[in-house]
């Protein structure tokens, strides 16, 4: 069986504990890669002195976990700078965050170059190249300059914009065009997968060979959709469990007889949460008879406050917050509870059974498997409702959630008066409706359609997929 290798800007490696804390997608991989003694590379997070990067090696239940440190004006061009302020906003549709420039694209090239030098020393022949993400779209060109004529997969995790939003990125052929490179492109939706070839089509004017497969010289290239789930059986288990412990009891009985909304999402300006405390402004102000009655917790891990414009971000929020809860707030309830530390997934888990509705309302978003995991944590005999913004990805599979527009604080605000006020059965027929969508995308099987359609020239790249008779 030939390894598999996997391909990321960092790596989950194993923790002391045996990854309980690690994420659903991280789980897949590992227990993926297990069955062929596979390898996971990736940045070691690590920033050291030019010419000292060296590499890393952890072998732990049957898996290879390769890093390499990087210089610091590596991670600074090629991370801080060209992935965070360049792709990341282009790829979220904001063409007016993005910063271009060329020092930065030339770092970013410069590890991806790096990353195929470290890779070319263990590959084999044989072995298979899983890429993941906007950080490394130009690995699969280094590696073919390096010889190397495996069969390479990419995947995105994030959004593609059409065309006409992508080719404002300067020097865009050196970055998206590489992506031509590999043999399997993959994408979260259909709608991503389109962007993608109309690029393809009109703007590089590649030939088709077929439905989503294009002639790149003299390579096939497809394309393909695979969205990724959460493990929905496990998840819910987790959620039964955690939700009796200590911590879930605690914030429960804080609460008194009120109910809670919940959002969960890292600080980024995608994430339209500024947005989402002016909608339930609007709910506290269109609905008074819900005063004192509902608590709205969010939690916002800080990340990337060494930039700018995350540290003005995480400034205007709090005093967005601070101003909702001096308008409405009393000695004895507190409309919004805005948490910034991060918790563990089992302690979200419990959190999110707990809850009457959760509000994921991205402006831009690959999927967003805090909605998935909020769906699969809840009680079917008394589930909560979720609101959810219909530009996440997980909205092409998540019908029958509450799907708003994030931009309108109006139409947020009425849908969580309708979650909080849903019927009963109205509100088991729509879990029901998710929770079919989660079970025939679980991602205990993502991993494998994946490599599946990469490795055999038939292999189905659409979604939903088709099952063998």
């Amino acid at each position: 069986m030939a390894r598999i290798v996997v391909v990321s800007n960092r790596v989950a490696l194993p923790s002391r504990d045996g990854g309980a804390q690690a994420g659903g997608l991280a789980v897949a991989l590992r227990g993926f890669l297990k069955r062929g003694q596979g390898i996971w590379f990736g940045w070691s997070g690590r920033t050291v002195a030019r010419g000292d990067e060296t590499l890393h090696q952890v072998d732990h239940a049957g898996v290879t976990y390769i890093t390499t440190d990087l210089s610091r004006s590596d991670y600074q061009e090629y991370y801080n700078g060209f992935a965070n302020r360049m792709m990341w906003p282009i790829l979220h549709y904001r063409l007016d965050l993005a910063e271009f420039s060329s020092r930065d694209l030339a770092g970013y090239i410069r590890v991806n170059e790096l990353f195929a030098d470290r890779l070319h020393q263990f590959l084999k022949p044989d072995d298979v190249i899983w890429v993941h993400d906007y950080h490394l779209l130009p690995l699969a060109k280094a590696l073919r300059e390096r010889g190397h004529q495996n069969k390479i997969g990419f995947f995105l995790h994030v959004p593609f914009p059409p065309p006409e939003l992508l080719t404002a990125l300067p020097k865009h052929e050196r970055t998206i065009l590489s992506l031509c490179h590999y043999d399997l492109v993959g994408f979260q939706t259909d709608g991503d997968a389109d962007n993608f070839e109309r690029y393809l089509t009109n703007e590089c004017l590649m030939p088709r060979r077929g439905r989503r497969t294009f002639l790149a010289g003299t390579r096939t290239m497809r394309v393909g959709v695979f969205p990724v789930g959460v493990e929905t059986a496990e998840f819910e288990r987790l959620a039964r469990r955690t939700v009796r412990l200590a911590f879930a009891r605690e914030v429960v009985a804080s609460l008194g007889d009120r109910r809670m909304i919940i959002g969960v999402d890292r600080l980024d300006y995608s994430k339209g949460i500024g947005l989402r405390v002016s909608a339930f402004d609007q709910f506290l102000a269109d609905y008074p008879r819900w005063r004192g009655g509902v608590t709205y917790l969010q939690i916002t891990p800080r990340s990337r406050s060494e930039i700018r414009e995350y540290a003005n971000m995480e400034r205007r929020i709090d005093e967005s917050v601070g101003r909702v809860n001096g308008r409405y707030g009393e000695a004895a309830w507190t409309p919004i509870r805005y948490v910034t530390r991060p918790y563990s997934r089992s302690t979200l888990a419990g959190l999110y059974r707990s809850a009457h509705a959760a509000l994921v309302t991205p402006l831009r978003d690959g999927m967003n498997l805090v909605a998935k995991e909020y769906v699969a944590a809840q009680d079917a005999e008394d589930p909560g409702v979720l609101i959810l913004s219909r530009f996440a990805g997980a909205a092409y599979e998540f019908q029958a959630a509450l799907l708003v527009n994030p931009n309108d604080p109006e139409a947020v605000a009425t849908a969580i008066d309708q979650a909080l006020s849903m019927p009963l059965e109205e509100r088991r027929a729509r879990h029901r409706q998710m929770m079919t969508a989660l079970a025939e995308n679980d991602i205990k099987d993502w991993g494998s359609r994946f490599i599946e359609a990469l490795t055999t020239p038939t292999g189905d790249t659409s979604w939903p997929w088709r099952v063998s008779a």
